[in-house]
């Protein structure tokens, strides 16, 4: 049994993967590679709290990069229709906003609109369950609203 091909196989790994390594070193000593450098750059929502409400919750979602110099607008998507939410609070770290009155129950994808010239909307690994609206609690005075019966009354 011959050992040459597999020894020569394994070589040409070695130099492939010591290419690689050294093209990662040089990449990183000027300043292109390390995904914390990429990715701090870039708004990134982690989970939102709590995970549903009606319309008119406060809902807070956490992440990375999300202050006012970096995050535009914020919306709530069916993949159909985007509807803009209020954002009532914002920091890097996270950002706080109302569900809007429009918005269809069901489950919906937060996405943002990032800032700048060549602004980018960028869909969220993050979703929220809106809750149907309650039902208004039937009103008993409001439900009898027929007259009394006129009295009869003898001359």
């Amino acid at each position: 049994m011959r050992l040459t091909p597999v020894l020569s196989s394994l070589g040409l790994l070695a130099q492939g993967l010591s290419r690689f390594l050294l093209s990662a070193v040089s990449l990183s000593a000027l300043g292109l590679a390390g995904a914390a450098g990429l990715w701090a750059q870039v708004p990134l929502m982690h989970k939102v709290q709590p995970e549903s409400g009606r319309i008119g919750s406060v809902l807070r979602v956490d992440g990375v990069a999300l202050g006012r110099a970096k995050v535009d607008e914020v919306y709530l998507s069916d993949h159909t229709f985007d509807l803009k939410v209020k954002v009532l609070n914002q920091t890097d770290g996270f950002i706080e906003f109302r569900i809007p009155p429009f918005v269809k129950p069901g489950r919906l994808q937060l996405v943002l609109k990032t800032t700048g010239q060549d602004p980018l909307v960028l869909e969220q690994p993050v979703y929220v369950t809106v809750d149907e609206p309650k039902a208004p609690k039937p009103n008993m005075q409001a439900a009898n609203t027929t007259a009394p019966p006129a009295a009869h009354g003898t001359k």
